[in-house]
């Protein structure tokens, strides 16, 4: 089976972890070294200089600057020092204190003090009247006698004032691990609970013996009452804690809280109607990643933006993109689609497994029996598309579906049949971007094997599932099924490279479960021979294809099996695939009970992979299947309990999934979701799930402020920390997949 490729970071000597988790780790340096002279102003503002249409003085020991109305750039005020050296490999810390007199984000930076500029150190306070204090530590990647610090003021119409104090530059600092404020010890799903569903949470504590714990009400009233389970030190966290179960306690209500070992839970309800506000903000959050259109104000407020990479200056578009030097002698029009992640690219492999999960959603919860296909009926997610008559879960990933059609090869050219593997800029562009002002060149990438079977598969599953809304379209996806099916066999070892600049690589070389997954979705939509003698034939129709941590991308034999297992077909031998789906998720439950975190996830070595939330999700996912197959309620059960970790019960004891819960995840790595580095763009809107603790920690940031992390608190709430917080279209299909399970079961009983 494929797995997910981890890089392997040098080794981390951990000391100690506290009870309250986190992790104090030790490193050698030299001895601190202050470079910023006259940081404090007390003998006046210089060596300090500033552009001349700024006016800098002394006020009360701090630097004020005078910044002009009618700036544009940030670079068109700047206060400055000169001479500022680094070295390469040395760690620094940048710290000062500033204030404004309204609202107002500065571009700090650490730089090449001439032509190109190059930024080596990059801060975007958000600065009011109240003084902010500024903390950020970085290793140094150039030697550069003498960079530059810059506070870059320019940009705003109106007139206002800057003040600085306390500024400082130490070299030769030792790390600056993050400590997270984890609130209260007892951690709680923030959200809800269902009335009938199971009702657990996590205490950590370094008490070894069973302690008393109290479920209040909103008024502060005793309503249950019991003792906790020890569980020892969890693994996944470092931490001492105890289980608690109130699943007995049925009543509805919101603002309940669980008191034990002298701490407060975050308040939570106990009720179903936030999953069904869920289930739609996170099918909601693909409308606002659409490329190629422009974003309707008045369908999703604070979010509207003109159209991305349709050839209106800066974007150089995608309506007629060319290929790579030598790839192909066409350009294609490109335009549509969902962009892929925090990026402006648009990726065949994993557009196709969001796009077939939108179409799962809708085909599963038509053949559920707890299922309910309203809630994701025609104008459920105001889409321009709403009103239509067609589900608008459909519409949502027609928009997807539409433009994978699109990156096939057309007939008559070398590769006929197959599907460019990307489309993406040339080059790497900085954060924040909007879509439509992004100015890099666009280009496809060659054909792969992998994104031709992803084209193969979907496209045979849209087919089948717009058959009664479309058949136009239907027909259509079903020819390029085949086509991409019968170009695969043709060429099936073509492989996207693993370096890429300007987008990810998404590189895979082992297909086998690409061609599984294709013939399934063929054989499920056609029940023809030839794609039910290559099923049965496949050594993956009996292999054991739940992996531990979930199918993803790169891993789509357990798609195959779910929906073999799930569609009606004559296979014969279904009964043993149905069993198949069982034992996989009672091998997931065994992991759940196990984990004090009521987790069903637990990979080899306590290595939390890139994405871990979507794998916890996905792995819910099994157990809902599993739940439809058999009707046993453990399996129910599992899946909605896997739910609580998303939602706060977990080591670092907040929300993934922004605008639910008291603390949430809200800076999720987004070129045009990037309130963090510009206080005029939103938030990742509400439903937006992060990609949460990753053991392997790829980014800069997190390598700074989390060397040593122990797997759950491998996990950073910040923009650049793009291997932990980024936000994708596959790991949001995820948990619109399982809200949307959730939300079908009503109170708990379906």
């Amino acid at each position: 089976m494929k797995r997910r490729r981890n890089a392997v970071l040098g080794c981390v000597v951990v000391l100690a972890v506290a009870a309250s988790g986190g992790v104090v780790s030790s490193a050698a340096h030299a001895d601190e070294v202050e470079l910023i002279a006259n940081g404090t102003f007390d003998d006046g503002t210089a060596p300090w200089w500033s552009t001349p249409n700024v006016r800098v003085t002394g006020v009360d020991g701090r630097l004020c600057a005078e910044v002009p109305a009618g700036t544009v750039a940030s670079y068109d005020a700047i206060v400055g020092l000169d001479a500022v050296p680094l070295v390469a490999g040395e760690r620094y810390r940048l710290t000062f204190s500033a204030s404004a007199d309204a609202a107002r984000q500065p571009r700090v930076l650490v730089q090449l003090p001439v032509d190109p500029f190059t930024p080596y150190v990059e801060v975007r306070p958000q600065l009011g009247a109240t003084p902010v204090d500024v903390r950020h530590t970085f290793t140094s990647t150039v030697d550069l006698p003498a960079a530059q610090v810059q506070f870059q003021l320019g940009g705003a119409a109106e007139a206002w004032t800057f003040c600085l104090d306390d500024v400082s530059l130490l070299r030769g600092v030792g790390p600056d691990i993050h400590q997270p404020d984890t609130g209260p010890r007892v951690r709680v799903n923030q959200v809800a609970y269902l009335p009938h569903g199971p009702k657990n949470a996590t205490v950590v504590t370094t008490a070894v013996t069973a302690l008393p714990w109290r479920l209040n009400n909103a008024r502060g009233v005793a309503v249950a009452t019991g003792r906790t389970r020890p569980r020892g030190v969890d693994q996944s966290s470092g931490q001492n804690v105890h289980s608690v179960d109130f699943t007995r306690y049925v009543a509805k209500g919101a603002g309940y809280t669980l008191v034990v070992d002298g701490e407060t839970s975050h308040p939570f309800d106990i009720s179903s109607a936030a999953y069904e506000r869920l289930r739609v903000d996170a099918l909601k959050f693909y409308y606002t990643q659409r490329s190629g259109v422009a974003i309707r104000e008045d369908l999703r407020p604070g979010y509207g933006r003109p159209a991305g990479h349709v050839d209106v200056a800066p974007n150089r578009g995608d309506r007629a993109v060319g290929c790579a030097p030598g790839a192909c002698a066409y350009t294609l029009d490109v335009t549509g689609g969902w962009y892929d992640a925090g990026d402006h690219g648009k990726y065949v492999v994993n557009g196709g497994i969001s796009a077939y999960q939108l179409m799962n959603l809708w085909e599963r919860t038509t053949l559920s029996r707890t299922g309910e296909p309203r809630r994701l009926g025609d104008r459920n997610l105001a889409l321009p598309e709403s009103g239509n008559g067609v589900p608008d879960v459909l519409d949502e990933a027609r928009w997807q579906q539409e433009w994978m059609l699109k990156m096939q090869v057309p007939a008559g050219q070398p590769l006929a049949g197959m599907a460019h593997h990307k489309v993406h800029d040339v080059a790497w562009t900085g954060l924040p971007l909007m879509p439509h002002q992004d100015p890099q060149p666009r280009q496809l990438y060659p054909p792969s094997t992998a994104a031709t079977l992803n084209l193969a598969a979907t496209a045979a599953q849209a087919a089948r599932v717009f058959q009664r809304h479309d058949r136009t379209f239907a027909r259509r996806n079903l020819a390029a099924a085949r086509a991409a099916w019968a170009a695969a066999l043709a060429h099936p070892a073509a492989y996207a490279p693993a370096e890429s600049v300007g987008g990810g690589p998404y590189d895979d070389t082992e297909v086998s479960d690409e061609f599984y997954w294709a013939a399934a979705q063929l054989y499920l939509t056609t029940g023809e021979r030839q794609f039910r003698t290559y099923l049965l034939a496949s050594p993956l129709h009996r292999a054991d294809v739940f992996e531990p941590g979930g199918f993803f991308w790169r891993d789509v034999a357990a798609l195959a099996r779910l929906d073999l297992a799930l569609v009606p077909n004559g296979l014969p031998d279904r009964g043993r695939i149905r069993a198949s789906v069982l034992t996989a998720a009672d091998r997931y439950l065994a992991t759940q009970s196990h984990h004090p975190y009521g987790v069903p996830y637990a990979p080899a070595g306590n290595v939390w992979e890139w994405g871990s939330n979507s794998a916890i999700l996905n792995n819910a996912v099994v157990l809902a299947a599993a739940f439809e197959i058999g009707r046993q309620e453990r399996h129910r059960t599992g899946a909605i309990q896997a739910m609580d970790y998303i939602l706060g019960r977990n080591a670092l004891n907040q929300s993934y999934v922004t605008g639910y819960g008291e603390l949430f995840a809200k800076n999720q790595h987004s070129r045009w979701y990037a309130n963090q580095l510009d206080m005029t763009l939103p938030h990742p809107p509400n439903g937006t799930l992060a990609g949460g603790p990753n053991s392997n920690i790829q980014d800069p940031v997190a390598q700074e402020r989390l060397a040593g992390c122990v797997a759950q608190f491998c996990y950073l709430d910040d923009i650049q920390s793009w291997s932990t917080n980024e936000l994708t279209i596959n790991w949001n299909a995820s948990l619109a997949s399982v809200a949307s399970f959730v939300a079908d079961q009503d109170d708990g009983r379906g």
